[in-house]
Protein backbone atom coordinates (compact mmCIF):
# COMPACT_ATOMS: atom_id res chain seq x y z
CA UNK A 1 0.00 0.00 0.00
CA UNK A 2 1.01 3.56 -0.34
CA UNK A 3 0.05 7.25 0.30
CA UNK A 4 -2.54 8.23 -1.70
CA UNK A 5 -1.74 11.71 -1.64
CA UNK A 6 -4.72 13.45 -1.82
CA UNK A 7 -5.77 12.60 1.53
CA UNK A 8 -2.13 12.97 3.15
CA UNK A 9 -1.51 15.82 5.43
CA UNK A 10 2.58 15.60 5.92
CA UNK A 11 2.07 17.62 9.50
CA UNK A 12 -0.23 14.44 10.79
CA UNK A 13 1.15 11.86 13.49
CA UNK A 14 -0.67 8.80 14.38
CA UNK A 15 -2.40 9.79 17.12
CA UNK A 16 -3.79 12.86 15.82
CA UNK A 17 -4.28 12.16 12.22
CA UNK A 18 -7.29 12.72 10.16
CA UNK A 19 -10.22 9.67 10.74
CA UNK A 20 -9.64 10.06 6.64
CA UNK A 21 -5.86 9.11 6.93
CA UNK A 22 -6.72 5.99 9.09
CA UNK A 23 -9.57 4.91 6.87
CA UNK A 24 -7.27 4.47 3.79
CA UNK A 25 -4.62 2.26 6.06
CA UNK A 26 -7.61 0.60 6.88
CA UNK A 27 -8.63 -0.13 3.28
CA UNK A 28 -5.04 -0.56 2.26
CA UNK A 29 -4.38 -3.45 4.99
CA UNK A 30 -7.85 -4.99 5.25
CA UNK A 31 -10.01 -5.01 1.72
CA UNK A 32 -8.01 -5.50 -1.04
CA UNK A 33 -8.25 -9.49 -0.36
CA UNK A 34 -12.27 -9.01 -0.63
CA UNK A 35 -12.31 -6.88 -3.61
CA UNK A 36 -11.27 -3.75 -2.51
CA UNK A 37 -15.05 -3.81 -0.49
CA UNK A 38 -15.85 -3.04 3.21
CA UNK A 39 -19.08 -1.82 4.65
CA UNK A 40 -19.85 1.29 6.06
CA UNK A 41 -20.86 -0.53 9.63
CA UNK A 42 -17.42 -2.50 9.24
CA UNK A 43 -15.89 0.52 9.21
CA UNK A 44 -17.70 2.30 11.58
CA UNK A 45 -17.12 -0.43 14.55
CA UNK A 46 -13.39 -1.05 13.16
CA UNK A 47 -12.59 2.65 13.47
CA UNK A 48 -14.35 2.87 17.03
CA UNK A 49 -11.48 1.07 18.26
CA UNK A 50 -9.58 4.00 17.19
CA UNK A 51 -11.31 6.60 19.11
CA UNK A 52 -13.11 7.92 15.77
CA UNK A 53 -17.07 8.89 16.51
CA UNK A 54 -19.69 7.64 13.48
CA UNK A 55 -19.97 10.67 12.40
CA UNK A 56 -16.54 11.60 11.73
CA UNK A 57 -16.15 8.28 9.75
CA UNK A 58 -18.98 8.91 7.67
CA UNK A 59 -17.80 12.59 7.06
CA UNK A 60 -14.77 11.48 6.50
CA UNK A 61 -15.76 8.93 3.72
CA UNK A 62 -17.77 10.92 1.62
CA UNK A 63 -14.56 13.37 1.26
CA UNK A 64 -13.05 10.36 -0.12
CA UNK A 65 -15.93 9.37 -2.36
CA UNK A 66 -15.38 13.28 -3.70
CA UNK A 67 -11.68 12.64 -4.05
CA UNK A 68 -12.46 9.64 -6.48
CA UNK A 69 -10.88 7.32 -3.59
CA UNK A 70 -13.88 5.46 -2.43
CA UNK A 71 -16.89 4.67 -4.77
CA UNK A 72 -20.49 3.83 -3.33
CA UNK A 73 -21.11 0.17 -3.47
CA UNK A 74 -24.15 -2.01 -2.07
CA UNK A 75 -22.88 -6.32 -1.29
CA UNK A 76 -25.46 -8.43 -0.18
CA UNK A 77 -27.77 -5.72 0.87
CA UNK A 78 -25.30 -4.17 2.51
CA UNK A 79 -24.19 -0.18 2.22
CA UNK A 80 -20.30 -0.15 1.61
CA UNK A 81 -17.62 1.38 -0.35
CA UNK A 82 -14.45 -0.28 -2.64
CA UNK A 83 -11.45 1.42 -3.48
CA UNK A 84 -11.80 3.14 -6.96
CA UNK A 85 -9.22 1.95 -9.66
CA UNK A 86 -7.16 4.62 -9.72
CA UNK A 87 -6.73 4.39 -5.64
CA UNK A 88 -5.64 0.51 -6.00
CA UNK A 89 -3.09 0.99 -8.24
CA UNK A 90 -1.82 3.59 -5.90
CA UNK A 91 -1.46 1.37 -3.55
CA UNK A 92 -0.19 -1.66 -5.05
CA UNK A 93 2.90 0.78 -6.03
CA UNK A 94 3.34 1.56 -2.39
CA UNK A 95 3.54 -1.86 -1.54
CA UNK A 96 6.83 -2.45 -2.04
CA UNK A 97 8.29 0.72 -0.80
CA UNK A 98 6.28 0.50 2.51
CA UNK A 99 7.18 -2.80 3.30
CA UNK A 100 10.74 -2.43 2.18
CA UNK A 101 13.91 -3.47 4.48
CA UNK A 102 16.47 -2.95 2.65
CA UNK A 103 18.67 0.47 1.40
CA UNK A 104 20.13 1.52 -1.70
CA UNK A 105 23.74 0.67 -2.00
CA UNK A 106 26.56 2.68 -4.05
CA UNK A 107 26.64 -0.24 -6.32
CA UNK A 108 23.21 -0.07 -7.42
CA UNK A 109 23.96 3.39 -9.00
CA UNK A 110 21.32 6.23 -9.53
CA UNK A 111 18.32 6.93 -11.71
CA UNK A 112 18.03 10.25 -13.45
CA UNK A 113 15.11 11.76 -14.41
CA UNK A 114 14.27 15.06 -17.18
CA UNK A 115 11.52 16.22 -18.77
CA UNK A 116 10.03 18.98 -21.36
CA UNK A 117 6.75 20.22 -21.47
CA UNK A 118 5.30 22.65 -23.99
CA UNK A 119 4.29 25.44 -22.52
CA UNK A 120 0.64 25.23 -23.37
CA UNK A 121 0.79 22.28 -21.09
CA UNK A 122 2.40 23.81 -18.24
CA UNK A 123 -0.20 22.48 -15.80
CA UNK A 124 1.44 18.72 -16.78
CA UNK A 125 4.77 20.29 -15.63
CA UNK A 126 3.54 20.98 -11.99
CA UNK A 127 1.72 17.26 -11.85
CA UNK A 128 5.03 16.34 -12.57
CA UNK A 129 7.69 17.77 -10.37
CA UNK A 130 4.72 17.04 -7.58
CA UNK A 131 4.52 13.10 -8.35
CA UNK A 132 8.65 13.03 -8.85
CA UNK A 133 8.86 14.33 -5.08
CA UNK A 134 5.75 12.12 -3.75
CA UNK A 135 8.27 9.08 -4.99
CA UNK A 136 11.28 10.63 -3.34
CA UNK A 137 13.12 12.36 -5.72
CA UNK A 138 15.70 14.56 -5.27
CA UNK A 139 16.60 17.83 -7.58
CA UNK A 140 20.41 17.42 -8.79
CA UNK A 141 19.97 20.57 -11.02
CA UNK A 142 17.21 22.62 -12.76
CA UNK A 143 15.25 19.89 -14.57
CA UNK A 144 17.91 17.24 -13.34
CA UNK A 145 15.88 14.26 -10.31
CA UNK A 146 17.90 12.23 -9.25
CA UNK A 147 16.82 9.18 -7.14
CA UNK A 148 18.27 5.55 -6.32
CA UNK A 149 17.73 3.64 -9.29
CA UNK A 150 15.64 0.74 -7.83
CA UNK A 151 12.31 3.36 -8.06
CA UNK A 152 12.86 2.40 -11.48
CA UNK A 153 9.77 0.66 -12.00
CA UNK A 154 7.65 2.59 -9.60
CA UNK A 155 8.44 5.98 -11.42
CA UNK A 156 7.68 3.94 -15.16
CA UNK A 157 5.04 2.42 -13.59
CA UNK A 158 3.42 6.53 -12.50
CA UNK A 159 4.41 8.42 -15.83
CA UNK A 160 2.71 5.64 -17.81
CA UNK A 161 -0.52 5.60 -15.49
CA UNK A 162 -0.28 9.39 -15.56
CA UNK A 163 -0.11 9.63 -19.44
CA UNK A 164 3.30 11.72 -18.69
CA UNK A 165 6.01 8.89 -20.32
CA UNK A 166 6.15 10.58 -23.49
CA UNK A 167 7.12 13.73 -22.10
CA UNK A 168 9.94 12.09 -19.55
CA UNK A 169 12.98 10.30 -20.32
CA UNK A 170 14.44 8.31 -17.26
CA UNK A 171 18.54 7.57 -17.02
CA UNK A 172 20.74 5.15 -15.23
CA UNK A 173 24.39 5.82 -14.23
CA UNK A 174 27.07 5.93 -11.36
CA UNK A 175 28.41 9.31 -9.83
CA UNK A 176 31.73 9.58 -11.29
CA UNK A 177 33.16 12.96 -10.44
CA UNK A 178 33.86 15.70 -8.69
CA UNK A 179 32.77 16.58 -5.19
CA UNK A 180 32.06 14.82 -2.15
CA UNK A 181 28.59 12.91 -3.08
CA UNK A 182 27.65 12.89 0.70
CA UNK A 183 27.51 16.73 1.03
CA UNK A 184 25.97 16.72 -2.07
CA UNK A 185 23.05 14.28 -1.30
CA UNK A 186 22.45 16.42 1.80
CA UNK A 187 21.82 19.38 -0.90
CA UNK A 188 19.01 17.12 -3.08
CA UNK A 189 17.47 15.94 0.24
CA UNK A 190 16.30 17.85 3.00
CA UNK A 191 18.08 15.54 5.49
CA UNK A 192 17.45 17.74 8.52
CA UNK A 193 13.62 17.52 7.93
CA UNK A 194 13.51 14.07 7.28
CA UNK A 195 15.72 13.80 10.92
CA UNK A 196 12.76 15.24 12.18
CA UNK A 197 9.89 12.96 11.03
CA UNK A 198 11.83 9.91 11.83
CA UNK A 199 12.60 11.53 15.49
CA UNK A 200 8.87 12.34 15.54
CA UNK A 201 8.44 8.51 14.56
CA UNK A 202 10.15 7.45 17.59
CA UNK A 203 8.70 9.57 19.96
CA UNK A 204 5.44 8.53 19.19
CA UNK A 205 6.01 4.44 18.43
CA UNK A 206 8.98 4.16 20.90
CA UNK A 207 6.69 3.65 23.90
CA UNK A 208 4.59 0.71 22.65
CA UNK A 209 7.81 -0.97 21.22
CA UNK A 210 8.76 -1.18 25.08
CA UNK A 211 5.23 -2.53 26.46
CA UNK A 212 5.54 -5.78 27.46
CA UNK A 213 2.76 -8.65 27.53
CA UNK A 214 0.72 -10.21 24.05
CA UNK A 215 -1.72 -7.45 22.97
CA UNK A 216 -5.32 -7.78 23.06
CA UNK A 217 -6.50 -8.10 19.27
CA UNK A 218 -8.55 -5.22 19.72
CA UNK A 219 -5.42 -3.34 21.11
CA UNK A 220 -2.75 -4.94 18.46
CA UNK A 221 -5.12 -3.49 15.60
CA UNK A 222 -5.81 -0.31 16.66
CA UNK A 223 -1.64 -0.13 17.34
CA UNK A 224 -0.86 -1.53 13.90
CA UNK A 225 -3.33 0.83 11.84
CA UNK A 226 -1.36 3.68 13.80
CA UNK A 227 2.09 3.20 13.51
CA UNK A 228 1.72 2.15 9.86
CA UNK A 229 -0.30 5.24 9.34
CA UNK A 230 2.72 7.18 10.44
CA UNK A 231 5.16 5.17 8.41
CA UNK A 232 3.48 4.88 5.56
CA UNK A 233 4.92 8.85 4.37
CA UNK A 234 8.22 8.43 5.35
CA UNK A 235 9.84 5.77 2.74
CA UNK A 236 8.48 8.51 0.29
CA UNK A 237 10.54 11.11 2.06
CA UNK A 238 13.57 8.95 2.43
CA UNK A 239 13.75 6.67 -1.08
CA UNK A 240 16.17 4.44 0.62
CA UNK A 241 19.57 6.60 0.79
CA UNK A 242 22.49 4.49 0.51
CA UNK A 243 23.81 4.00 4.01
CA UNK A 244 27.34 4.97 3.35
CA UNK A 245 25.86 8.85 2.20
CA UNK A 246 23.70 9.20 5.37
CA UNK A 247 25.07 10.73 8.80
CA UNK A 248 26.53 8.53 11.16
CA UNK A 249 23.35 6.27 12.95
CA UNK A 250 21.29 7.51 10.90
CA UNK A 251 17.87 7.66 12.56
CA UNK A 252 15.51 6.42 9.65
CA UNK A 253 17.60 3.10 9.94
CA UNK A 254 16.42 2.95 13.83
CA UNK A 255 12.81 4.00 12.71
CA UNK A 256 12.75 1.49 10.41
CA UNK A 257 13.91 -1.23 13.07
CA UNK A 258 10.94 -0.47 14.87
CA UNK A 259 8.68 -0.09 12.46
CA UNK A 260 9.36 -3.69 11.54
CA UNK A 261 9.31 -5.15 14.89
CA UNK A 262 6.35 -3.65 15.69
CA UNK A 263 4.62 -5.13 12.78
CA UNK A 264 5.82 -8.82 13.48
CA UNK A 265 4.08 -7.96 16.72
CA UNK A 266 1.12 -6.71 15.98
CA UNK A 267 0.12 -7.68 12.37
CA UNK A 268 -1.79 -11.59 12.91
CA UNK A 269 -3.63 -10.48 16.07
CA UNK A 270 -4.60 -7.34 14.01
CA UNK A 271 -5.76 -9.34 11.22
CA UNK A 272 -7.94 -11.66 13.49
CA UNK A 273 -9.69 -8.78 15.43
CA UNK A 274 -10.69 -7.41 11.55
CA UNK A 275 -11.91 -10.45 10.23
CA UNK A 276 -13.83 -11.22 12.96
CA UNK A 277 -15.43 -7.44 12.84
CA UNK A 278 -16.26 -7.75 9.40
CA UNK A 279 -17.62 -11.56 9.57
CA UNK A 280 -19.38 -10.73 12.45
Amino acid sequence: MTTVSDTEDAGATARTAQPRHLIVTVYGLYSRSDGGWLSVASLIELLAALGVDEPAVRSSISRLKRRGILVARRHGGAAGYELSGEALAILREGDERIFRRGRATLADGWMLAVFSVPEVERHKRHVLRSQLTRLGFGTAAPGVWIAPAHLHDATADMLRRLELDSYADLFRGDHLAFGDLAAKVRGWWDLEELERQYRAFLDAHTPVGRRGGTPGDREAFAGYVRVLTDWRRLPYLDPGLPEELLPEDWIGIRAADLFFSLKARLEEAARAYVMATISG
